[in-house]
């Protein structure tokens, strides 16, 4: 019997040894999945997409997208212009918007409706920096809304906000496509 066990007990010593690192790489893998931690100085950074489609011509629905004009399509959106004034829609635009509360200081890089590409820049101070990017497309009567978010957070504690806030881009498509055409179906 003695000589059967020690064998026995050896492979099985032997298959465990082999086994653990394969395991502990797993484990690894998902903890860092579900927990990705940023290297020491580097950021969380993030890039979320979604897509829509408006049910209105492409030259209806571009000027929705300047933040003065979203105010009539999107419940809770406040921008406080600080240039121009009086609130108007212009390439180059800044206003503030209350984040809970916290404050983000946004600015427009890109407002061509023509071409349908708008964008903005807004920072919360010491939490992070976002770019926003809307492409539109028509097609038809419709139109195509391609939005994508890129956050970067701006201090180690704000990794994790990012990290959520990206999720939360990412399913806002039906919502936003839900708003916008109940004020497209508006007369």
């Amino acid at each position: 019997m003695r000589t059967i066990l020690l064998p026995l007990l050896g492979a099985i010593s032997g298959l465990a040894l082999a086994i653990v690192p394969t395991v502990r790489t797993h484990l690894h893998i998902l903890v860092s999945a579900l927990h990705p931690a940023s290297p020491p100085g580097v950021r969380a950074h993030t890039e979320a997409k979604f897509t829509f489609t408006a049910n209105a011509p492409i030259d209806r629905v571009a000027p929705l997208m300047g933040a003065d004009k979203e105010r009539i399509w999107a419940p809770n959106w406040d921008p406080q212009f600080l240039h121009p004034s009086p609130a108007t829609d212009v390439p180059g635009m800044v206003f503030t918007v209350r984040h809970h509360h916290l404050q983000a200081v946004w600015v427009n890089t890109d407002l061509d409706l023509a071409s349908g590409r708008v964008q903005y820049v807004y920072v919360i101070p010491d939490i992070m920096l976002t770019v926003i990017t809307l492409r539109l497309n028509p097609d038809g009567n419709r139109t195509c809304v391609e939005v994508e978010y890129d956050r970067t957070a701006l201090t180690p504690e704000a990794d994790a906000r990012v990290r959520e806030m990206a999720a939360q881009d990412r399913a806002s498509g039906p919502e936003w496509e839900q708003q916008m055409n109940q004020h497209l179906r508006q007369p």
